[in-house]
């Protein structure tokens, strides 16, 4: 058991410490968003099921989630689906297509684009969503 934890302080030291621009970022963010996505969905399962066993905790968690800090977390989950969708595509298309461009030059302009294109394709639904946030309160 310590030999996995003293793994898991190795590798999460390592993310810490290894200064890689935008290779590092674009992994880190992709992982964190994938987990974020992750949890929303097995948190929004779970609350669904409560519809048909518990209606009352169903409707305590609607509640709460009109609180606009779940709001503001609304508007982050769905920039992590939208980065996550787009830095996947974009591995998925060097993976496949086009392996000569694992370059680091290439990457790097790969990554600005993949930064570049979510928030793009984001910030749309994020003024629609941040509008109904400030209407809320």
């Amino acid at each position: 058991m310590s030999e996995r934890l003293s793994s898991l302080r190795t590798s999460f030291s390592g993310y810490l410490r290894y200064r890689g621009h935008e290779g590092q970022l674009t992994f880190l963010l992709h992982r964190i968003t994938g987990l974020g996505t992750l949890l929303f969905l097995t948190i929004h399962i779970l609350d669904t099921a409560t519809v048909y066993y518990f209606p009352e905790m169903y409707d305590h968690a609607i509640v709460l989630y009109r609180n606009p800090i779940f709001m503001v977390g609304e508007i982050l989950l769905f920039y992590s689906v939208i980065f996550h969708g787009v830095n996947g595509l974009r591995i998925a298309y060097v993976d496949l297509f086009k392996p000569e461009n694992w370059t680091i030059t290439k990457q790097r302009r790969a990554a600005r684009i993949t930064f570049a294109l979510s928030i793009v394709l984001w910030l749309p639904a994020a003024f629609v969503m941040g509008r109904n946030l400030i209407a809320h309160l």
